[in-house]
């Protein structure tokens, strides 16, 4: 029997979910309610590119290799330090009789699950990547399950572009879901206070996307922080923030002192969106107390940031982004499209890829 989330795919060890399993079983032959997916790119997510760039000093070349290495041991594309993989572009090749996706033979589609949860197969040995960046072109093949999430890629944009930003539409959505409630929240009090935002890693995808919802859900006030000079100039460029700030954001007395003086106090909603480990504190002691932190970094241990915050006497409500909100891969490809400045950094940064 084939299961919606996929459970017949699991291999081992039985009876877990497939993003939680060692290992998938990728053939190509799909059940009735499966699609199967022609792949001609994989978007890995920046925590697991630069944790496996890191480890082999830049070597593109042992970068690809252990790429391989993983799909091929484990039938999905999870790294074993970060935990996290990303997502991929393709055509729908075969759509089982019985999928409730709603997606065409033909039709060329994002999928908005995670790789580590995703049978994949690579069938060209990866030879046209040469390891040295996030977004990996390829042949091969994958399997979304009848609970996975995939969207037709848009006519009016690249479909390098289209993969980018939709491989961090989550937090975008989640953001402004929660500046939205913050703004509701104090006009329904007679509050006049302006909600202050910080996003931290304001310069990446993620980031950038999240100050612009931000913005446009309400936000009063925004910092953008950034770890380096030639990133804070991006930003000021993009307009996207109102204040950019240059801390580091594992240095928690630093950031925090960053942000109060970009904001003129704590944050009200927090957004972590760097992809290195260590920012959890930081994070908690920027926001202020009855605050909300929002980690949508695959780097984020969630023990350090919960114990974290108990050690500070924090009253914050911390919140996983889990990458996926209704509407947010509409969202996200919206403000791609109506922000001049969001446009201009993915633009740039693919440029630089």
């Amino acid at each position: 029997m084939t299961s919606p989330v996929g459970l017949h795919r699991v291999l081992e060890p039985a009876g877990v979910l497939p993003q939680a399993a060692w290992r998938l079983d990728a053939r190509p032959e799909i059940a009735p309610n499966e699609v199967r997916i022609r792949v001609e790119r994989l978007n890995l997510d920046a925590a697991s590119f630069r944790q496996l760039s890191v480890k082999h000093g830049g070597d593109g070349d042992a970068v690809r290799a252990e790429v391989l290495d993983i799909i091929a041991t484990r039938g999905k594309m999870q790294n074993p330090v970060t935990g996290s993989g990303g997502m991929l572009i393709g055509t729908v090749e075969q759509a089982g009789r019985r999928s409730p996706l709603g997606l065409g033979v033909g039709e060329r589609v994002a999928t908005l699950v995670s790789l580590t949860l995703t049978p994949l197969v690579i069938t060209d040995g990866l030879a046209g990547w040469d390891g040295r960046s996030e977004q990996v072109p390829c042949e091969g093949w994958a399997i979304l399950f009848a609970r996975s999430v995939a969207a037709v890629l848009p006519a009016d944009l690249d479909p390098v572009l289209s993969l980018a930003v939709l491989d961090v539409c989550g937090a975008p959505a989640l953001t402004s879901r929660v500046v939205s409630r913050y703004v509701a929240g104090r006009a329904a009090e007679g509050d006049t206070r302006p909600v202050a935002v910080a996003v931290l890693g304001g310069a990446g995808k993620s980031g950038s996307l999240s100050l612009a919802a931000a913005r446009r859900a309400g936000a009063g006030r925004t910092v953008g922080v950034v770890p380096v000079d030639a990133e804070r100039d991006a930003l000021v460029a993009a307009g996207l923030a109102d204040v950019v700030a240059v801390a580091d954001a594992r240095d928690p007395v630093a950031l925090s002192t960053a942000v109060a003086a970009a904001l003129g106090g704590p944050a009200d909603v927090t957004v972590v969106c760097v992809d290195v480990p260590g920012c959890e504190h930081g994070a908690v002691l920027a926001t202020t107390d009855g605050g909300t932190v929002v980690f949508f970094s695959m780097a984020t241990s969630f023990a350090a940031a919960a114990l974290g915050a108990e050690g500070l006497a924090a009253d914050v409500t911390m919140l996983v982004g889990n990458g996926y909100v209704p509407g947010h891969a509409e969202l996200a490809l919206d403000l791609l499209r109506g922000e001049p400045g969001v446009r201009g950094l993915f633009e740039a940064r693919l440029a630089a890829d």
